[in-house]
């Protein structure tokens, strides 16, 4: 995956190293909507080691202005309406609401729940923020996908650098 002290540190100091898959994959997806994401508002909900800070990390890289929240941050829902992408990663089902997004935001939902029906949902009200975003990441088919892909990638980064 790229996750260990070494590359968390690589990425943090600007250098190259392995991106951890799910960051990567995430934000390959932000710039499949917008290739050029500088200076826009990004909120990352979600302080993990594993996904929230390298995303912070990838987001600052390219220019974005990155608030880092999480499920304890007061007046999360007005800090997201300030947000041209909105990035979820906290583990709460369906946390993010429609009112929390501005028109045309982009919207990552890295978060998987299962919910007592048995249903798979993320920590964004897919239903709901669908019609005010602009682009939306789907629970599941969305960063899944994503991350795979880039453990691939990943993969045959550390085959031929060896």
């Amino acid at each position: 995956d790229g996750l260990n002290i070494l590359n968390v540190g690589k990425l943090v100091a600007g250098l190259d190293g392995m991106v951890p898959c799910t960051p990567q994959g995430s934000l390959m997806l932000i710039q499949s909507v917008k290739q050029d994401i500088s200076g826009l508002h990004a909120v990352v909900i979600g302080r993990s080691l594993l996904f929230g800070k390298p995303m912070a990390q990838l987001l600052l890289a390219q220019n974005c202005t990155v608030t880092m929240a999480h499920s304890k941050t007061r007046n999360l829902a007005e800090i997201c309406k300030t947000a041209d992408i909105i990035v979820a990663a906290v583990g709460r089902p369906k946390m993010v609401q429609a009112d929390w997004v501005k028109p045309d935001a982009i919207v990552i939902d890295v978060g998987i729940n299962r919910l007592d029906t048995g249903k798979l949902c993320g920590d964004v009200d897919f239903e709901a923020v669908s019609k005010v975003a602009g682009f939306i990441t789907p629970v599941p088919g969305g960063v899944g996908p994503m991350t795979i892909a880039c453990l691939m990638a990943n993969s045959l980064k550390a085959y031929f650098s060896h």
